[in-house]
């Protein structure tokens, strides 16, 4: 019996604050589902703590991040390509994006979320190879998806500390897991040394010396010159979060569970995960607004690695953007989207196969906080042989009258399901 365990980041929302974008969305197939599975309730990381994707991830695939886990920075920079030199490399997950430069006052986290691969591209090349002018510093700036980059703050001749505090005020940094703040004072954040080391002392200080020189080297960029002239918010800063000097040192998966796994991943956080767990990876390209043609190629990827894997581990970003901008139709818009052009295709492959199916999510990203809650989120766990919860729909309510119970840690989840399989 294989597995398919699909993951729809950020598709939970806050049952208390009104209808769910679940219990708005036509998802026929995953209903259909869900009249054949068994249903939870999981908190990904555990309760009170209100995730990034990153630890939230390593969570549910049965990794506690709050053991050995070293930050999102190196795994997104894994995802990008690069590679660290340890002890004298830092690497940052960073958002470009729009303030005031007079006051450093925030004025928008993803500069309008309408940044393009080449404009970013272009950014990120005025600012990569920067020499940050003290201790012989440097700074190794690419940019990923959209607003999205991976920045390296390195020295060549002094060692360097990752226990250094974020620059992006919305997250705060406890140890190596990044949590969303639910309140912050939108103004650029200075990073602060975590430890009293010299080391973070001077991590911390060129990495401002970093925020102040990306400030004025964007503030008269072409692009953004453009951009204002079309009326776009320039993307004239750049913030830096969850900081880390070294790659995890986990298990591989395979090892730890006895299986082969396969990973679809869009972005590269997700795609760092999968390859230091040694994941077999489909690659697929980033995301569009071509929604029926971006499923169909990630359905194509499934199909493959489910092939030659015992569990395909398929990760779509589809509802956490518009949970974020607080914009609830587009939230149920993108749901229905991946029924209609990934789960409903997905069944009929499998249809009368040994194949199960395990649905949830990494996160919550209700669309009336526009950020992650530590809000539990939806299980179901479809098995031919196994019987049903009798449940009607895919959605938070229904799903916690199911059987599975509440999983109080994320890493606990995948074990039991597995020996369900």
């Amino acid at each position: 019996m294989k597995l398919i365990y699909l993951v729809l980041d950020g598709v939970a929302d806050k049952p208390e604050d009104g209808p769910t974008s679940l219990e708005v969305a036509k998802h026929p197939a995953l209903d259909k589902l869900a009249k054949e599975a068994k249903g939870g309730l999981m908190y990904t990381i555990g309760r009170g703590i209100a995730p990034e994707s990153d630890a939230a991830v390593i969570s549910i695939l049965g990794y506690n991040p709050h053991e050995e886990y070293t930050g999102r920075g190196p795994l997104e920079a894994v995802g990008a390509g690069l590679s660290l030199r340890e002890g004298y490399e830092v690497a940052f997950r960073a958002n470009f994006a729009t303030i005031d430069p007079e006051t450093r006052r925030i004025i928008d986290r993803r500069c309008g979320r309408n940044l393009t691969g080449e404009e970013a591209h272009e950014l990120a090349k005025a600012l990569d190879g920067l020499d940050l002018g003290v201790h012989h510093g440097y700074a190794r700036v690419v940019a990923t998806v959209g607003h999205r980059a991976v920045v390296i703050i390195g020295s060549i001749t002094h060692r360097l500390s990752d226990a250094v505090d974020n620059t992006d005020p919305a997250y705060a940094k406890h140890g190596y897991v990044s949590v969303a703040r639910a309140t912050f004072q939108p103004f650029v954040a200075k990073a602060d040394p975590l430890e009293d080391t010299e080391e973070a002392r001077l991590t911390a200080e060129l990495v401002n010396r970093f925020t102040e020189m990306a400030i004025s080297i964007l503030k008269d960029h072409p692009v953004n010159h453009a951009r204002m002239r079309e009326g776009k918010p320039p993307a004239n800063a750049i913030l830096l979060r969850d900081s880390g000097g070294r790659l995890p040192r986990l298990q591989p998966i395979g090892e730890k569970f006895g299986r082969r796994f396969g990973a679809v991943a869009e972005m590269p956080v997700e795609i760092g995960i999968a390859r230091v767990l040694k994941m077999d990876v489909e690659p697929v390209s980033p995301p569009t607004n071509d929604k029926e043609s971006d499923y169909r190629i990630r359905l194509e990827a499934t199909l493959k690695l489910l092939a030659r894997n015992d569990v395909v581990y398929v990760h779509l970003k589809g509802p956490d953007e518009p949970g974020h901008d607080g914009d609830f139709k587009a939230k149920v818009a993108s749901i229905e989207a991946i029924d209609k052009y990934y789960v409903e295709p997905l069944l009929a492959e499998i249809e009368n196969k040994d194949v199960a199916v395990l649905v949830t999510a990494d996160h919550a990203t209700p669309y009336t906080r526009r950020a992650h809650t530590d809000d539990p989120v939806p299980i179901l766990y479809y098995h031919p042989l196994l019987e049903n919860d009798k449940l009607s729909r895919f959605t938070e309510r229904e799903c916690a009258r199911g059987t599975l119970g509440i999983f109080e840690h994320g890493w606990s989840m995948l074990p039991r399901v597995l020996e369900l399989l």
